[in-house]
Order: C-alpha cells, then sequence, then structure tokens
C-alpha cells in the first residue's frame, strides 16, 4: 500500500462538485412530491435502518449504483429508465458527489445530488419515515 495517495478524497468529492449539478434540501423538499422527480437514497441499508429514510426515496445501494443505471448490465434496475430528475443523496453528501459525477461521465441524464445530504434533510425538518426493514 502507498505511503502517500496522490489525491484524497475530499479533493475527489471538491472536483465532483465543481462538474454535478447540486440542489439544497430546501429544493429538493419542494420537489419531491411532483411528478418525474425520484429521490434515491446510496446509504447502506443499516443506515435507512438506524436514522431512517425521506419518504419515497428509492434505495440504491452505493455499491450497485454504476451496474443499476446501466442498462448492459445483468444488473440493470428499470427505476432507471424512467424519464425522471433523479435526486441522489447519502448521509452527508461526499458519496452522492462522487457517485453524480461517475454516472454523469457514464451518459446517464438527469442526476443531481442532494447538498449536505439526509443529515441536512433532517436538520432542516424535512419528512422522515422509519421502519425495521429500512424500506
Amino acid at each position: 500500500m502507498p505511503d502517500k495517495l496522490t489525491k484524497n478524497v475530499a479533493t475527489m468529492v471538491e472536483e465532483a462538485k465543481a462538474s454535478i449539478e447540486e440542489i439544497t434540501v430546501k429544493e429538493a423538499m419542494a420537489q419531491m412530491d411532483k411528478e418525474g422527480v425520484l429521490i434515491v437514497d446510496i446509504r447502506d441499508i443499516r443506515e435507512r435502518q438506524r436514522e431512517g429514510f425521506i419518504p419515497g426515496s428509492f434505495h440504491c445501494p452505493r455499491g450497485m449504483v454504476e451496474f443499476w443505471v446501466d442498462p448492459e448490465s445483468p444488473y440493470y434496475n428499470e427505476k432507471f429508465a424512467e424519464n425522471s430528475k433523479f435526486l441522489f443523496h447519502c448521509a452527508v453528501d461526499w458519496r452522492s458527489a462522487l457517485t453524480v459525477d461517475t454516472i454523469n461521465k457514464m451518459g446517464f441524464e438527469g442526476a443531481c445530488h442532494i447538498q449536505g445530504g439526509f443529515n441536512a434533510w433532517r436538520d432542516n425538518g424535512g419528512p422522515i419515515e422509519k421502519n425495521e426493514k429500512g424500506k
């Protein structure tokens, strides 16, 4: 393992945020019930179970995003065939920034990420749903 990385995660996130569309939590709240908008939660299922989730959000684990959005992948998920605006979020916003940057590079369209993630959503009084399955 190298003693020093050539680029750290904070730099990667900063670069990703410079090239993607970001929306505020308030903007996401205003859009959440609109037709053609899907909030995509990329947190681990255990985070959803522990912290709750945004009502109506679609769970797509971070490790599967690229596979689920690629129509040529055996893991393709039809949710990503919908003509929607996809609002991605994680807990804070690092994972979702990297995710949106990656799928944009794949040619996926209609993705942005929510600044501050689920924590900002919760801290701004956004509705949260909880159940033991996290679904």
